[in-house]
């Protein structure tokens, strides 16, 4: 396995290398800088050492947890002499828990750190840099978070219930009592959650809660792997009407979900961008963007940055449920939404109906097949904006010449998928001329990031 690709910094002024020693005595060394996912960089023999809580330009104390060929693992155990950047975690789970690895560091220096390796992978694997950085997008960097599965599991030594995401490397349930980055309604329900289930007949079957905030309503989804009793029925329900809930069930897989309360015929949430006067509605289910602030910074940033004109027609590939298909609509002459999940098809014209809007189409496509004979296809797009999954969009970009789009606007929650991308682009004539990195997952490694390509005029 080849070692990961690392941001570097400034190397520490230090006491000497450390000498590796047999695991589990704890080594002493300074932090030479940051791999993507955050992890301190120290060097021992020579060897790459990868610290989990540690920051660049610290001394550390730290223990092994894997030998490998090329490079090792480790975990702080003391910092010796600490950054500047770095912070105390809000959370006081953070260090156990997996669903946070950076709440060490400054927020600032968390998204420079994200820019710096979306600068360095666009380097590496595209060959290309943007004319232009654009400044970071950031919001609350604590309860944003609006999506979430959460763990529940019965232990029944402690003869109660956890709920949370799962420990750092681990299967196991963290024990927390709150969570820093949820939305703070829902983090507050942690408790009463654990109460209830343990309360329940089913507590030993209930695997899963999912979570989905809209801007009036939440809802929870209850995984249970047996039929649940009258009895676990009226205390969900009366958990879901003190709570002012939105109560679902999911007894199979996820075509089995139903709503249980309210009984009012509505299985729908609701965002808003007052910007785009525009309402988006969904399924708790249905993929939507984890950061309600994050969001709705993005959505004028990336239609200012396509500057759709009233007589041109737009493309929006991987369009969901309408996030940026409804926006674009507000100011292009047409706009295709395309999309693979045929549900979301489905959603996206519930949408467009909704907020009255006309112009735009939505059709169900294989995305990575060949699908550039379709009518909707032939007639070609002034502009395009494309928001793929972490796999990218590589094979669809091969055949954008068909499209003969002036610009391009990349949204990408992989760096490296769109440094490809931007690669690729590059080859068809296509100039990167801005680039830059928003904070959709704060405290996560998680980059997310936005670009936008220009063609080069005939000649240039």
């Amino acid at each position: 396995m080849s070692s990961p690709e690392t941001t570097p910094h400034p190397t520490p002024p230090r006491k000497g290398r450390g000498k590796a020693r047999a695991a589990p005595e704890p080594v002493e060394a300074w932090i030479e800088g940051l791999t993507h996912e955050g992890r301190g960089i120290a060097r021992i023999e020579g060897k790459a050492v990868f610290v989990d809580g540690a920051l660049a330009g610290e001394q550390v104390r730290f223990q092994y947890t894997r030998r490998k060929s090329q490079f090792d693992e480790a975990k702080t155990l003391e910092v010796l002499e600490a950054s500047p950047l770095r912070v105390a975690p809000e959370c006081p789970h953070f260090g156990v828990c997996g669903g946070c690895s950076l709440q060490h560091m400054d927020s600032l220096a968390q998204i420079a750190h994200k820019q710096a390796v979306l600068l360095e992978l666009l380097l590496h694997f595209g060959q290309v840099q943007p004319l232009e950085v654009l400044p970071p997008l950031q919001a609350e960097t604590y309860g944003y978070r609006r999506k979430a599965r959460l763990g529940v599991k019965y232990v029944a030594k402690k003869g109660s219930v956890l709920v949370g995401f799962r420990e750092k490397a681990s299967h196991f349930i963290t024990d927390i009592a709150s969570c820093a980055v949820l939305e703070p309604s829902v983090s507050r329900l942690i408790l009463p959650l654990r109460e209830l289930i343990t309360a329940m007949d089913a507590r030993e079957s209930i695997p899963q809660i999912e979570v989905a905030v809209g801007d009036k309503h939440t809802a929870l989804v209850f995984r249970h792997l047996q039929e649940l009793s009258e009895g676990d029925l009226a205390k969900l329900l009366g958990f879901a009407q003190e709570h002012k809930l939105e109560l679902y069930l999911q007894p199979k897989g996820p075509d089995s979900v139903h709503k249980l309360w309210p009984n009012n015929g509505n299985e729908r949430l609701s965002y808003r961008f007052d910007a785009f006067d525009a309402e988006l509605l969904f399924h708790p289910m249905d993929f939507t963007q984890v950061n309600a602030g994050i969001n709705k910074r993005m959505l004028p940033l990336a239609v200012d940055l396509l500057d759709p004109q009233e007589d041109e027609r737009v493309l929006d590939l991987f369009c969901g449920l309408g996030n940026f298909t409804l926006p674009l609509a507000r100011r292009a002459g047409h706009v295709i939404g395309v999309e693979g999940d045929e549900a979301m098809v489905v959603r996206g014209r519930e949408n467009a109906r909704h907020n009255g809007i006309g112009n735009i189409e939505f059709y169900g496509a294989n995305l990575a097949g060949d699908f550039y004979n379709e009518a909707w296809a032939r007639q070609g797009f002034d502009k395009i904006l494309v928001d793929p999954p972490r796999t990218g969009a590589l094979e669809i970009i091969k055949h954008f010449p068909h499209f003969n789009a002036r610009r391009i606007v990349y949204v990408s929650c992989n760096p490296a998928t769109l440094a490809r991308a931007a690669g690729e682009l590059a080859r068809q004539g296509y100039v990167l001329t801005k680039a830059g990195v928003m904070d959709m997952f704060p405290h996560t490694a998680h980059v997310e990031s936005i670009a936008v390509f220009e063609r080069e005029a005939a000649g240039e």
